[in-house]
């Protein structure tokens, strides 16, 4: 488990984390999700002990991570820009990760080089596309057999087929070996596919934090068509927090239950009434709806 407690961290007077209070389950796989400047990848530098907090505590497994090398060979992290040594090869690296690494698993190593048949591990990394990097970050990270796997917008510049494979390992690691992933990401789709856990930050703090199933079973997407074409007056006390219509197709997201939500428009006599499943994506746009960057009149 990863617990971090009102952590404060500012950079000349800006606070990019101002009091975060987040946790990671053990063996989940976490999704940081937010907009730019949230404080996503400084998080994450903390978590691997690159960054030490103004205040507050990280702790990993009850253990601090900041100046812990027990800790930090427990920890693997692919960043949004990867580090090599000057005209570092992929075997140069595996090398040096097994120097670091207590579990580095050659056997391992071998293995995956035919999940990676296109990276060439003599060649300088520095010379191969963005591509064939990260997959060679995945590559040594994934060799690592680390306990925790911290991935910043990971996948960016992975085919489609490539970004499959690479999630269907990680997957297996996950349920096989019981390794936790902290991930953070733009793409709302792909966390949605992978994700048990949900964190979403917002001016420097978790301003939301549940499992993806009590998210999704936070708000409700109702599709209705009324008798009339206009809008009956709906009953009181309902959250609605987005309408949409086209033609006589009402679309309502309304905070709730969705057995008593729907019971309650069920008392309008619709014609038609459909639930509909809501996708991380919208659920972070009426989750932050208060916030500064909300995003509004979206047509769903």
């Amino acid at each position: 488990m990863i617990e971090v407690k009102n952590v404060v961290k500012s950079f000349d007077g800006f606070h990019a984390l101002d009091g975060l209070t987040m946790t990671v389950p053990k063996g989940a796989v976490y999704g940081l999700v937010g907009p730019n400047g949230a404080g996503k990848s400084t998080i994450l530098r903390h978590l691997t002990g690159a960054y030490k907090p103004d205040s507050g505590e990280i702790a990993l497994e009850g253990e601090p991570v900041w100046e812990n090398p027990a800790v930090k060979r427990r920890v693997a992290v692919i960043p949004d820009e990867v580090y090599w040594f000057g005209s570092a090869a992929t075997a140069d690296m595996m090398r040096f990760y097994r120097g670091i690494y207590p579990k580095f698993d050659m056997e391992r190593y071998r293995r995956l080089r035919e999940a990676f048949p296109e990276v060439d591990e003599k060649r300088p990394i520095r010379r191969l596309s963005k591509g064939m990097q990260k997959q060679s970050a995945f590559w040594l990270a994934l060799s690592c057999r680390p306990d925790y796997l911290l991935l910043d917008e990971p996948v960016d510049g992975l085919d489609p087929v490539m970004r499959r494979q690479v999630w269907s390992i990680l997957m297996n690691d996950v349920s096989e070996y019981g390794t936790t992933v902290l991930v953070s990401s733009h793409n709302l789709r792909e966390l949605e596919d992978v994700c048990d856990h949900v964190g979403i930050l917002s001016h420097g703090r978790v301003a939301l934090e549940r499992s993806l199933s009590e998210l999704q079973g936070g708000l409700v997407k109702l599709q209705i068509a009324f008798p009339s074409e206009k809008s009956p007056e709906l009953p009181e006390g309902l959250e609605v927090l987005h309408t949409s219509s086209l033609g006589r197709i009402y679309t309502y997201i309304v905070r709730g239950n969705a057995q008593a939500v729907r019971e309650r428009f069920e008392a309008l006599k619709p014609l038609f009434m459909e639930a509909l499943p809501l996708t991380l994506e919208e659920i972070f746009i009426y989750e932050m709806g208060g916030e500064d960057y909300a995003v509004r009149d979206i047509v769903l």
